[in-house]
């Protein structure tokens, strides 16, 4: 099954600058394995302690992934997958 992922920026030195790529599986824990396979490195940056990383969003379809099972979210064939980093900011 093919799941298209959105990559922020910030991690596309990971995917040789690609902004999309496809990944697999039938959960995001098993996408985020996929893509660690095919490319290293990138799951230590979304996945800590087994848990989404804090400042890591990501969003199945446009819904929060904290919202619709975080890890064990059900993914289907020809779902999105949008990871953005948080933005923290202030005034002083």
């Amino acid at each position: 099954m093919a799941i298209e992922v959105r990559i922020p920026t910030i991690l596309r030195n990971l995917t040789g600058d690609a902004k999309v790529v496809e990944g697999s599986g039938a959960t995001l824990g098993e996408l985020f394995t996929d893509l660690d396979n095919r490319y290293p490195g990138i799951g230590a940056r979304l996945v800590d302690d087994g848990k989404l990383r804090r400042f890591i969003n990501v969003y199945l379809n446009d819904e929060d992934v904290r919202f619709v099972g975080g890890l064990d979210a059900e993914l289907s064939d020809g779902d999105n997958v949008t990871v953005l980093p948080a933005v923290a900011g202030g005034s002083r």
